[in-house]
């Protein structure tokens, strides 16, 4: 056995090799076969995924705030309409517009009112008379504040610059209204305010709801 093993060495070692070979030529093209259909199948799964987590991001977008208008009147420094966002404050609306005159009554003001859209923050001189409702309201009566829907202005004590800030009152027109009440004596009604040069039936409709005497 031992001198034929050396006689025919060369023919064992080849038929070896051919069957290490054949071994590995199939365990090599099996695992190529089926390597693509795991490599799809994996591809498939992070496509999934990525369109599932795409979609989720997109519904859980941020909401941007909320545009709206205030009107801020009185003693205000700088009164007029500014925007605002949904959530905050009349104390942040105040600060945009500069601050409060010294001639402000704090205690007619609530700093903490959560603002909405159309509404009007008027802010009262100290010692103003002819006020029945808190300094702010909105445009819409069911939700204002107090029992009326606006803060409203005496005409009989208010000076040039409280009264300029009525629609339709300018400088002349709130001269006008000084120089009538020192003449004339006080406002009886608030429709003597029509015997003033200039105001007429249009403008004394606009200011009606918010004047007193």
């Amino acid at each position: 056995m031992k001198d034929w093993l050396i006689e025919h060495k060369i023919s064992v070692l080849l038929g070896a090799l051919l069957t290490l070979g054949g071994i590995y030529y199939f365990y090599v093209s099996d695992s190529a076969t089926t390597s693509p259909v795991n490599t799809l199948s994996m591809e498939d799964k992070v496509q999934e995924n990525v369109g599932e987590g795409g979609s989720t991001q997109s519904d859980n977008k941020p909401e941007l705030p909320e545009k709206i208008m205030v009107d801020v009147k009185g003693q205000i420094k700088r009164p007029g309409v500014y925007q605002a966002n949904t959530g905050e404050r009349v104390i942040d609306v105040i600060s945009r517009a500069g601050g409060l005159t010294d001639k402000a009554d704090q205690g007619m003001v609530n700093f903490a009112e959560h603002v909405k859209d159309e509404m009007i923050i008027y802010i009262p001189a100290k010692g103003e008379e002819g006020l029945s409702s808190p300094i702010t309201s909105s445009g819409n009566p069911s939700s204002s504040v107090g029992s009326q829907n606006e803060a409203k202005i005496n005409i009989n004590k208010a000076d040039e610059s409280e009264l300029q800030n009525l629609p339709g009152i300018g400088p002349a027109k709130a001269a006008a209204i000084i120089e009538y009440r020192n003449t004339s004596g006080p406002f009886k009604t608030v429709e003597d305010l029509k015997n003033i040069s200039g105001i007429g039936d249009k403008t004394f409709e606009k200011l009606k709801d918010l004047i007193a005497i």
